[in-house]
């Protein structure tokens, strides 16, 4: 599996800057990739807190994996953030 480059807050949050501006999504430009770039900081609060619910897997989750992993994983991806 890829492991990303990227900080998970960090990606999390370009996408909701990207939903926010991108015609793909809610926004209305057709190229926002650039604009992206810029306003995904504005976003990692959000990104945060959606970081934080996460933290608990769901039914389903937890029947597929090791929930306790999943948690640590989670935290991980928090550490520094909170």
């Amino acid at each position: 599996m890829p492991v990303s480059e990227t900080d998970s807050v960090e990606r999390i949050a370009r996408v909701l800057a990207g939903q926010r501006l991108s015609s793909n999504a809610e926004g209305r430009q057709d190229s926002a990739a650039a604009d992206v770039d810029d306003a995904w900081p504005q976003y990692v609060d959000d990104a945060v807190a959606v970081l934080r619910t996460m933290r608990e897997p769901d039914k389903a989750m937890a029947a597929a994996g090791d929930p306790g992993i999943w948690e640590r994983m989670v935290l991980a991806a928090l550490s520094g953030r909170e």
